[in-house]
């Protein structure tokens, strides 16, 4: 029987010699690196930083532009702040200018492509190289070990569309270095949480990874088909928001903490909790990452900002203050865990998930869902949908108990929360599917503010001194 300690100790080590990876040797340095202290890890992330837009000015004609129309060369960035006087980068510019944003010197074919969800509606073209993408495979690895999980122990994965090894080889290698079971999110029924239940008593996973919705609808099956079989050391929630009801029953049914973790595909892993739980801990060593408000300038700590990132690893296709369309929470606190990594509050959620009342404010979806669904036990499942500035539609799943008091009550809340002039339509279905992510949305706002366009138009007037 092949356990971790072989994997760990000889297979893994072998199969990544043999294909000259340099995974391991970053993931070590990555583990060493994480304690250093804050103002040592700020020098790496500051000397890569400038290493990055000083290449992309020589080398990429897509920045080379962008850094002229500012009228700023890279020498004249002598301090964070001072890259704020480049302007936000966004989907749609990147679509629109695929030709020019590769950098000069890297062909296409020689570089992983890989396309992104696009849950928002907006998927993109990412080209990296190997290097780049060994870098946060090692980044992965080292947040992972953060939940419990050791190298080399099997994982069981809630997720959507899982890609199963299907070839012998595909099969060996899963096997001999990182065996999983999957429950798939597009299926998710009683038979299917029992059959997985059953390759989890086979395998024996320590680690149990998936989008939080996943995890919390797995919890709710595995309660109450009395299941005992998943226990696993560490639960590791990523892909969306975790609400904090959610949380509560993952971790009461499994026994085990949640570490949540915050990332996109387009620049990896942003943020994790680790095992303290109090915060999540920035990935500066690989990501430059700010906090900006609506009206451009950063926010305070305890402020919401719409997180903005720069990758500082993909030289071959740069982001560069690249808009990831979520909003987070930075934070000055110290986290007593000893990591000199510094921490965000919390992830908010995306700005297409926030709902606009008449006046331009905003309202997060997910305390939407707090303050509606985590209140009413006769409401198993609900998804907000703003059409329009009017207009709210909510998908709900009802339980045995939800009555039309409960329906009153949720329409109520809405009617106050954004005027009486609104309408409110409650749509009562059997279930809420995933997207074909295998991820799911609460909240969907399909109304584009005068504030969205300025902010991510990329036109804010800046100058150098």
């Amino acid at each position: 029987m092949i356990g971790p300690y072989f994997r760990r100790g000889l297979a893994e080590p072998l199969y990544f010699a043999l294909n000259r990876s340099p995974r391991l040797s970053y993931w070590k340095e990555l583990e060493r690196t994480q304690y250093l202290t804050t103002d040592e890890l700020l020098s790496i992330q500051w000397t890569r930083l400038k290493r990055l837009i000083s290449y992309a000015y020589d080398h990429n004609s897509f920045y080379r532009k962008r850094f002229e129309q500012v009228g700023i060369h890279p020498d004249e960035i002598r301090d964070a702040s001072d890259l704020s006087y480049l302007p936000i980068l966004t989907k749609r510019q990147i679509r629109e200018n695929m030709q020019d944003i590769l950098t000069k010197g890297f062909r296409r074919e020689d570089l992983l492509r890989f396309r992104t969800g696009g849950s928002t509606g907006t998927s993109l073209e990412i080209y990296l190289t190997e290097e780049c993408s060994e870098q946060r495979n090692a980044c992965a690895r080292r947040h992972d070990c953060w939940t419990g999980w050791r190298p080399g122990e099997p994982v069981g994965a809630v997720w959507g569309n899982p890609k199963l090894p299907k070839a012998l080889r595909e099969r060996i290698r899963h096997w001999l270095l990182e065996p999983r079971v999957y429950l798939d999110t597009m299926h998710v029924t009683e038979r299917s949480v029992m059959q997985f239940a059953q390759e989890w008593k086979r395998v024996k996973p320590t680690l149990l990874f998936g989008h939080a919705h996943s995890l919390y609808l797995l919890a709710c099956y595995i309660d109450r088909l009395g299941i005992d079989e998943i226990q696993p050391k560490g639960i590791l929630s990523t892909s969306m928001m975790l609400i904090p009801h959610e949380r509560k029953v993952i971790e009461e049914v499994f026994s085990v903490k949640v570490t949540d973790r915050y990332g996109c595909e387009e620049v990896s892993l942003v943020a994790s909790e680790c095992e303290v739980h109090k915060g999540m801990h920035l990935n500066i060593e690989h990501l430059f990452v700010e906090f900006v408000r609506d009206d451009g300038l950063p926010a305070a700590p305890g402020e919401m900002g719409r997180i903005v990132v720069t990758d500082l690893m993909n030289f071959a296709m740069p982001f560069i203050r690249y808009q990831v369309e979520d909003m987070g929470i930075p934070s000055v606190r110290a986290c007593p865990c000893g990591r000199g990594l510094p921490l965000m509050e919390q992830v908010v959620g995306r700005t297409a998930d926030f709902l606009v009342r008449r006046d331009g404010t905003r309202v997060a979806g997910i305390s939407l869902i707090e303050n509606t669904l985590t209140c009413m036990p006769g409401i198993v499942q609900m998804q907000i949908i703003q059409e329009d500035i009017d207009y709210i539609v909510l998908k709900i799943v009802r339980g045995r108990n939800c009555s039309e008091e409960d329906e009153r009550l949720l329409k109520k809340y809405f009617l106050d929360l954004f005027g009486i002039e609104c309408k409110v339509d409650i749509i009562a279905v059997e279930r809420i599917d995933p997207e074909p992510s295998g991820k799911y949305r609460f909240s969907i706002c399909k109304v584009i503010t005068d504030t969205d366009t300025k902010f991510f138009s990329g036109n804010r007037e800046t100058c150098v001194e």
